[in-house]
């Protein structure tokens, strides 16, 4: 049965190369060889803390979504290097975590605010959050 009599039709839209070449040149990554097996996000630490999951995030960068640059995960990656080690296909996630955080400061739109947060609340956060905060102030 055609999905014209089963009331579907599928219009895809087109990629957006120019997006998707960008962060691949930024961060050296293949990304087009990542076939979502989900080993990234399995071994992350910080899943419980990210909108989306890494692989989604790289399967956001395989179809050219700026929505990508969106997104909380991209700022709570504490580049610990996990992703990296767990895929099958030696795609290194943090690396196009980094390009995407570049590709935010440089639109000059910051999202890491550790002057805002309370004395209490820098007492509390693990300080491998706010060396990775600053680090990704120098992009």
């Amino acid at each position: 049965m055609s999905s014209e009599k089963q009331g579907l039709v599928l219009h895809p839209s087109p990629v957006n190369k120019v997006f998707r070449d960008r962060v691949k040149e930024l961060s050296g990554e293949k990304v087009e060889l990542c076939f979502q097996c989900g080993a990234c996000s399995s071994g992350c630490p910080m899943t419980q803390e990210m909108d989306y999951l890494p692989s989604k995030v790289i399967r956001m960068v395989q179809l050219g979504l700026e929505e990508a640059l969106e997104s909380k995960t991209i700022w709570v990656c504490t580049t610990c290097f996990n992703c990296e080690v767990r895929c099958p296909r030696g795609i290194d996630v943090a690396n196009v975590m980094e390009a995407l955080r570049q590709l935010v400061l440089r639109k000059k739109y910051d999202r890491v605010a550790l002057d805002q947060l309370s004395d209490e609340q820098l007492r509390e956060l693990p300080q491998v959050a706010i060396i990775s905060s600053l680090r990704k102030l120098t992009a």
